[in-house]
């Protein structure tokens, strides 16, 4: 039997593998938050009345380029932190490392373009739907074997 210690390890190539994807995507879900900045400074929209008044911005909850960031946004905030969770209980099941690196990184990939078609370079369906189907497809998959190693 594998020792909890031994997983979680420097030397374990699963484990660094998943925490630089992991870091990799919590580093993007803050970035997000400058994203939404970003274009609403563009869009000179605020939805602060200090904001507004301070860089003569105008007050809008509907701007839809805004909302289209915020809502990718979410969609990070529902679907990284899951695959995060759920990946490292993978790793704590002593997977096969080209598999889980693999999984890892094919799901980061993803979730970076997910992002991309969506808030920053708007490609119509199904870049989005796929992009978001992959990472999920992802998680499922090491949350089943997860699921059947511990049972």
């Amino acid at each position: 039997m594998v020792k909890f210690f031994d997983i979680i390890s420097n030397e374990n190539e699963v484990f660094r593998s998943f925490a630089f994807w992991s870091v990799v995507l919590l580093v993007k879900t803050l970035a997000m938050a400058y994203l939404t900045g970003r274009v609403r400074w563009t869009k000179k929209v605020s939805a602060n009345e200090e904001d507004a008044a301070k860089y003569n911005a105008k007050i809008k909850f509907d701007d839809p380029d805004v909302e289209r960031v915020r809502r990718a946004h979410r969609n990070d905030l529902e679907n990284i932190f899951p695959f995060i969770l759920v990946a490292f209980f993978y790793v704590l099941t002593n997977p096969e490392p080209t598999l889980a690196i693999n999984l890892f990184r094919i799901a980061a990939i993803a979730r970076i373009i997910h992002t991309l078609v969506y808030a920053v370079w708007v490609v119509p369906q199904p870049a989005r739907g796929l992009a978001f189907f992959v990472c999920l497809a992802s998680t499922l998959y090491m949350a089943f074997k997860t699921i059947l190693f511990f049972m």
